[in-house]
């Protein structure tokens, strides 16, 4: 049997060798187009903040590593330029010579990955405009900046990418600015949750402007000029697009492959496409969002990895499915952690998912224990049937802990309910004896049972403020003036049960604390003793951070308040 893989890195690299580990005979052939293979492409940031000072450290495996271990010709700077289903060829250039010549397959494999989005934008050739996709886009990066010094750089786009480059380029001493034109930074992250990380950048000195369109690039005066939508352009000493990425699919779509979004390659969940004996993976290919069950698109690189592995055993007379993705990822913004799994309010909404939440802002680990910091969790789930849908962490240590729990529960189809149940390591350096993923679950349970309503943050301005509703902050003294929402009146949780007969029945009671468990605390001694009593879900701290976010960004600050 004869191999040939289009593309390496996650999809390709794993799928030539899983095909090497079943099939020791097999002949398998990897073109590539780039100068690697296999590199750590999430690593690529952190080599241009010189976090990773060693450049081998960025390749994996090289050619020659390949083939000593698996005997897999890996065949850089070679670009497959056209596809033969008919006579089961392709046509292959050598883009160091030139020589062009045809490659014969029983099996294909198409792992092509994805390219930095470039918009039909004046002056996007530019020199001192960068994309980051490739080891050759790192090295090019990397270079200009030590050779150029530069004192400033615009990021267009703010998702995975943008961050960790403004993130490195700030560790570098440049000025930072993004720019784009959604509201938010991280759009797996509703905005509330999102808020947290444009609090950070800003307190870092990344200047935000959010909500602006970028419509062109020109150089003037040696620097290079973002030009926005009815505003003054932004000059700077270079620039680079992060608007996301797009499948590259133009060998798919000339061969006749069936496509799907965004020109994306269509597969079935063995991943075969609409012609026989022709595979894809990665960032190229339409999943299913194993949440919603509909058609997505997933650019990360634990979903290409699996369904290499899973091409790989069906190229080889087996029989794996790839079911779907969810699209759980985590990224690290200066000494902070967000994290993200399943879907958001917006995509349950976009889904027709009739869904609740949850927000909990736990330590990281027992209080009694140096060191325990905030984190802020929502937990999505379906009304009715406490299905689990996502979650979303901001915070410090364990971000990352909580949200792969959260994903697993989600995979495995658990309801929220269970959360309660699960049976999580503990000692007080890393946990509390209740995990904050059992605090969720206890939330969760509450309301199920009707002991928990809840508020939002978003409904504040709807709270009856005309004298219909009892309005209460249980916070302390001390806290209370420090800030409230207008209308609500302190009375410490502490004190509650002295005050209770000052308090008119009959009346609903809205209540809020710092975090949310006070004020829980102070609505199950008040429904206790008649009230009808909502608790503020996410407490003054969220709503404190939602507020100054929204400030911050009508004046595009490059710094923010701490909390």
């Amino acid at each position: 049997m004869k191999v040939v893989i289009v593309g390496g890195v996650a999809g390709g690299a794993t799928a030539a060798a899983r095909i090497r580990r079943l099939d020791e005979s097999a002949e398998i052939l990897v073109f590539e187009r780039s100068g690697y293979v296999s590199y750590a492409n999430c690593g690529l940031p952190y080599y241009i903040g010189g976090v990773i000072t060693d450049p081998e450290e960025l390749t994996l495996q090289t050619p020659e590593s390949f083939f000593k271990r698996f005997r897999v010709n890996m065949k850089v700077h070679h670009e497959v330029t056209a596809i033969h289903p008919e006579q089961k060829t392709v046509t292959v250039k050598n883009l160091e010579t030139g020589s062009v010549f045809e490659e014969s397959y029983d099996k294909l494999l198409l792992s092509p990955g994805a390219r930095p989005s470039r918009p039909d934008l004046p002056g996007t050739g530019l020199d001192r405009l960068f994309t980051l996709r490739t080891v050759e886009d790192t090295f090019r990066i990397h270079e200009y900046v030590n050779r150029n010094k530069p004192r400033s750089v615009v990021l267009s786009g703010g998702g995975f990418i943008g961050l960790e480059l403004a993130e490195n380029f700030r560790e570098l001493g440049l000025e930072v600015t993004i720019v784009q034109r959604p509201r938010q930074l991280m759009n797996p992250f509703d905005p509330e949750m999102a808020a947290f990380i444009h609090a950070k950048m800003r307190r870092k000195g990344v200047r935000l402007m959010l909500g602006h369109s970028v419509e062109g690039f020109q150089e003037k005066d040696g620097a290079i000029q973002v030009l926005l939508k009815g505003e003054e352009p932004i000059s700077a000493d270079m620039a680079v697009l992060a608007i996301g990425v797009t499948p590259d699919t133009p060998l798919a779509r000339e061969a006749g492959l069936e496509l799907g979004l965004r020109g994306s390659i269509l597969v079935n969940d063995r991943m075969e496409t609409s012609i026989p004996d022709i595979y894809a993976v990665g960032d190229a290919v339409q999943v299913k969002h194993l949440v919603t069950g509909e058609d997505t698109l997933i650019s990360l690189a634990g979903p290409a990895n699996k369904q290499g592995r899973i091409a790989a055993d069906n190229i080889c007379g087996g029989d794996s499915r790839f079911h779907g993705s969810m699209g759980s990822s985590v990224i690290k913004l200066f000494d902070m952690t967000a994290a993200s799994t399943g879907i958001n309010e917006r995509a349950a909404e976009k889904a027709g998912i009739d869904c609740d939440k949850v927000y909990l802002s736990p330590s990281s680990h027992a209080g009694y224990y140096p060191g325990g910091r905030a984190m802020t969790m929502k937990v999505l789930f379906e009304k009715q049937t406490f299905r689990l849908l996502g979650a979303q962490i901001v915070g410090y240590d364990g971000v990352d802990k909580r949200i792969d729990v959260l994903a697993t529960a989600i995979q495995a189809g658990m309801s929220a309910l269970k959360l309660k149940e699960l049976d999580l390591a503990y000692a007080p350096p890393y946990s509390s004896a209740k995990d904050p993923v059992n605090m969720a679950g206890f939330m969760i349970e509450n309301i199920s049972r009707g002991l928990l309503k809840q508020f939002f943050w978003d409904e504040t301005e709807e709270i009856p403020r005309d004298g219909s509703a009892l309005l209460l902050d249980t916070r302390t003294k001390e806290e209370y003036e420090g800030g409230h929402l207008d209308g609500f009146v302190n009375i410490p949780v502490d004190e509650l049960r002295e005050h209770l007969h000052e308090l008119e029945r009959g009346k609903p009671v809205y209540v809020i604390c710092q975090s949310g468990l006070r004020s829980y605390i102070a609505c199950r001694i008040l429904m206790q003793h008649g009230f009808d009593c909502r608790n503020f879900s996410g407490g003054y701290r969220l709503y404190q951070t939602v507020m100054l976010d929204q400030a911050a960004a009508e004046q595009a600050l490059p710094c923010g308040k701490e909390l």
